[in-house]
């Protein structure tokens, strides 16, 4: 899959300078123009990486950031302004930003700055993860769900519920799910996966016999999705394992 960037941006040609240049270094990007959209397209897109204005009307940047560290959200954040005073600087590193770049900046040196923060966070282990208004401590082997419960997670839950959120989007083969999970040594069934991928969904789907983020892919394994897409019609019973 491609790096998924959100750039919130309200300077119009700027956003679609930036935005052009992105696609072209392969990367997805979806523009917020504003603060309030930044702070519904985060959790819903789930980016690999937020460049964020600081100057932006309504609800700046610093803010933005503010709040959805608060809620558990760790993407990086890059942050944006015409504002580079060393105070200001600190500040937004203060409030949870990973990087600082003031404008005018050079093409190359921004291009640069993401590439590097994207390639810290392929590189670094999946400590906290946030979708659909839940969010999960792999550190503290911890849900906290949508509804505000508590639930405490079991080694192998965890290790297959990381492993689908490390590959979102693509197809993961029981196969690859039993080698990572288990190891070669230990030679469970794969109704054995099936089992935990049902206690999953129990979890975290709104309603766990039509799922919306864990999929079955039916004779290879499944497939984890952090938004609901558009589902077509299916018999529901196939979604049950």
């Amino acid at each position: 899959m491609k790096p998924r960037v959100l750039l919130v941006e309200d300077e119009p040609a700027l956003a679609a300078a930036l935005a052009d240049n992105l696609e072209g270094e392969g990367y997805a990007v979806e523009i917020a123009p504003d603060g309030h959209t930044a702070l519904r397209r985060w959790p819903d897109w789930n980016p690999d990486l937020v460049v964020l204005d600081v100057m932006l009307p309504g609800l700046d940047g610093l803010r933005i950031c503010r709040q959805m560290r608060a809620l558990g959200h760790t993407t990086p954040v890059l942050f944006l302004s015409a504002k580079g005073a060393p105070e200001e600087r600190v500040e937004g590193l203060q409030v949870g930003g990973d990087d600082y770049l003031a404008k005018p900046f050079h093409l190359p040196e921004f291009l640069l700055r993401v590439k590097n923060l994207l390639r810290r966070r392929a590189e670094a282990p999946v400590a906290e993860y946030a979708f659909a208004g839940h969010r999960v401590d792999f550190r503290g082997w911890t849900a906290y769900l949508r509804d505000g419960r508590k639930e405490a997670l079991g080694e192998r839950e965890m290790a297959i519920l990381r492993l689908l959120i490390e590959r979102a989007g693509q197809v993961v083969s029981r196969d690859e799910i039993l080698d990572r999970v288990w190891g070669q040594e230990v030679f469970p069934s794969s109704r054995t996966i099936d089992n935990f991928v049902v206690r999953l969904r129990r979890l975290f789907e709104p309603d766990p016999a039509h799922p919306v983020h864990f999929h079955t892919v039916w004779g290879v394994g499944y497939r984890f999705t952090p938004t609901p897409e558009p589902r077509a019609e299916a018999n529901p019973t196939k979604e049950q394992a």
